[in-house]
């Protein structure tokens, strides 16, 4: 129980800070906060993706570069162009390392306003602290795992950044419904979404890429927009208002 209850933190936990910190805030910007609070987002961004930790500066602007060349040969991850998700994968973890070492030349609309803090990123991306992550993940399976088919949710925990990743961008452009007819494949994965918290309804977002809530539809609840609408009327953020035709 203590082991199911430790991955489903991790996934949910690490899912709702690439929402809401790396998506939301960094790559599209729909709400502001202090530059206080964007530290300390960081960290908990950092605390609980662990081993797999994504910096807020290469993930928006990769995640604008994708939303620029949706389903074109310059997109990122598309299946339209990749043999298959482990090829996307590696693509993706290239463009990104790229784009974070800076090592290609990445056109200023991309960056503009995109938050950075290199010295914590250096440490939060490094061997150290990735190594440190998994070194944590494995004492806690020791200690706590009471059967052998436990031990198969270990890998998980240590790529649950990269899978959150792979089940939006693959499997996102694949199967699901769609609510809007555009010239991509984004697709809808759930009515409810109920395993990626707002993220499945993507072929809504594609529709409204500056829009905070990603659902539509009254049976499509946003979760992670329902946090931001409390953290918004808590005054720990400041959405946008944006006005939305369709």
């Amino acid at each position: 129980m203590v082991i199911i209850l430790f991955v489903l933190v991790l996934w949910y936990g690490g899912l709702f800070f690439q929402s809401f910190f790396l998506h939301r805030y960094a790559a599209h910007q729909v709400f502001t906060m202090s530059k206080t609070m964007e530290r300390i987002t960081f960290i908990l961004t950092w605390i609980f993706q662990g081993s797999s930790y994504l910096s807020a500066y290469g993930y928006g602007i990769m995640h604008r570069m994708h939303h620029a060349y949706t389903d074109t040969e310059k997109d990122p991850h598309s299946p339209s162009y990749d043999a298959n998700l482990f090829t996307m994968m590696w693509k993706t973890k290239t463009i990104y390392q790229d784009i974070n070492k800076q090592r290609i030349e990445i056109d200023q609309r991309f960056t503009k306003n995109v938050p950075q803090w290199k010295g914590f990123d250096n440490f939060a991306g490094s061997r150290f602290s990735r190594l440190l992550w998994i070194t944590i993940y494995v004492l806690v399976f020791a200690f706590f795992a009471t059967a052998w088919w436990q031990w198969l949710l270990l890998p998980i925990t240590f790529l649950m950044a990269p899978i959150h990743g792979v089940i939006i961008n693959w499997f996102g452009h694949i199967y699901g419904y769609v609510n809007y007819k555009m010239k991509n494949t984004s697709k809808n994965l759930f009515r409810f979404d109920f395993l990626m918290m707002g993220e499945g309804y993507h072929n809504n977002h594609h529709r409204h890429a500056s829009r905070a809530n990603f659902g539509v539809k009254w049976y499509e609840i946003d979760v992670t927009y329902v946090i931001i609408k409390l953290l918004n009327a808590f005054g720990f953020i400041r959405l946008k208002t944006i006005s939305v035709k369709d």
